[in-house]
């Protein structure tokens, strides 16, 4: 799923520890990242298109 952190807000990955980038990036449907969407750390997200 594609995610963005909140407006303000770092979260950080718990696999490289790296914060999650403010454009948002591709994260696993896992037990970690469902409860900070939960939690309202992050925001489900559509990806930027890319311009060809």
């Amino acid at each position: 799923m594609f995610v963005k952190p909140k407006a303000g807000l770092l979260v950080r990955d718990p696999v490289t520890g790296e914060p999650l980038p403010s454009a948002g990036r591709e994260v696993p449907e896992d037990q970690y990242w469902m409860r900070r969407l939960q939690d309202g750390d992050i925001a489900a997200a559509k990806p930027a298109k890319k311009e060809a």
